[in-house]
């Protein structure tokens, strides 16, 4: 393993860094082959590694560093209706009909999932995850800040947004790894790029990826079948941006190879196009990348959390929840169970935006109609 390093810090912040948060930095700089860090204005506390960090190596793979949703992302594409087609009684059918079509957890059966001929995890027990959990989770939208959402953009036309990951297949290959990786600093763990180890865990997290960008692609597919029962509305696939923000690849910055580590952070190349969601009842936003190389050309991945969970259900109650979504429909049954996905327990998505100018630029600005969670 490589020697401690001290690595660069650079911070686009919304907000004054949360003192939990930045010891887990100093932490992360200080361990061994970190080169440089960059922390996103969504930032905010997780076990291990927080999320809206982005750090690079030069040989060492911190899996703690993706995490255990591996994959996880955000899919966008419009819609061949405008706003005003979504009206109550079409609204109360379709997200009663997304409870079956789209269900939280799991499925009555195992779906047959798109994979890669030939194309194997590393070990049997991560098999027997795919083909089963990975089967029963298929194509299901998961909970927490995990999300169905219609929304309408500056001209009205009515948008599509999907945020889910790889669930239990994800989980289960960084379990995995983490038992076979070298414990290097403090609870941080990694393995070498270039060793056996490491070729078996890049090669299950692309698998992970790929299982979560089909899986999206399914939900957004069973979703334009319930809008086109009920509305007649079409999906029109020409406008998908899909994007990820739970990964590790290989990325040449300032003429060097790196590993490039993100956890809860999008990349953002010159060009390339993302999904910034706020939160269920705020303003979401499509972008493109500046191409920030001392972001490791990286964005935030949403408004990020501003009250834990826990804070969150104690300071927000379910009748506070039901005023921030006036205007939006949801499911209101589940009010008492979603107050730790309320807008007030998130950061203001317009600062995230302004604190991030140099990393990104606005290309479409859409606010929530309808928003479909699980619990």
């Amino acid at each position: 393993m490589s020697e401690s390093s001290t690595a660069s810090v650079r911070a686009w912040l919304a907000a004054p860094m949360n003192p939990d948060v930045a010891e887990a930095i100093e932490r992360l700089r200080r361990a061994p082959d970190v080169q440089q860090i960059a922390v996103m204005p969504d930032v905010h506390l997780a076990s291990d590694v927080c999320v809206g960090v982005v750090f690079a190596t030069s040989s060492l793979i911190y899996p703690q560093a993706v995490g255990g949703d591996i994959g996880c992302g955000m899919l966008a594409v419009a819609l061949d209706v405008e706003t005003r087609a979504l009206n109550v009684r079409v609204a109360g059918q379709v997200l009663g009909d997304l409870g079956s079509a789209v269900p939280a957890r799991r499925r009555n059966r195992n779906a047959i999932v798109p994979q890669p001929a030939g194309d194997q995890l590393s070990h049997a027990s991560l098999e027997s995850v795919r083909r089963n959990e990975g089967g029963l989770e298929f194509a299901t939208v998961g909970s927490g800040n995990h999300f169905v959402e219609l929304q309408a953009d500056e001209e009205g036309r009515l948008w599509l947004m999907v945020h889910s990951g790889s669930r239990a297949l994800g989980q289960a290959i960084r379990d995995h790894h983490l038992d076979r990786a070298q414990q290097v600093s403090g609870h941080l763990r990694a393995v070498d790029g270039q060793s056996e180890a490491g070729v078996a865990y890049l090669h299950d997290v692309r698998i992970a990826r790929c299982w979560a960008d089909a899986s999206r692609r399914a939900i957004a597919e069973e979703v334009g079948r319930v809008l086109a029962s009920r509305m007649g509305a079409r999906i029109c696939w020409q406008t998908l941006i899909t994007t990820d923000h739970n990964h590790v690849s290989r990325e040449r910055h300032a003429s060097r190879d790196l590993w490039v580590h993100r956890k809860g952070a999008m990349p953002a190349r010159l060009g390339e196009s993302g999904v910034l969601p706020g939160s269920m009842g705020t303003f979401s936003f499509h972008v493109e990348g500046r191409g920030c190389e001392e972001a490791l050309c990286s964005s935030a991945h949403g408004a990020g959390r501003l009250l834990s969970r826990t804070e969150a259900r104690a300071r927000i109650s379910e009748r506070e929840l039901r005023r921030e979504m006036d205007g939006i429909w949801f499911d209101a049954r589940l009010a008492g169970r979603l107050r730790d996905e309320a807008p007030s327990a998130y950061k203001n998505i317009r600062s995230v935006l302004r604190a991030q100018g140099e990393l990104v630029k606005v290309t479409r600005t859409l606010r929530p109609v309808l928003n479909y969670k699980g619990t």
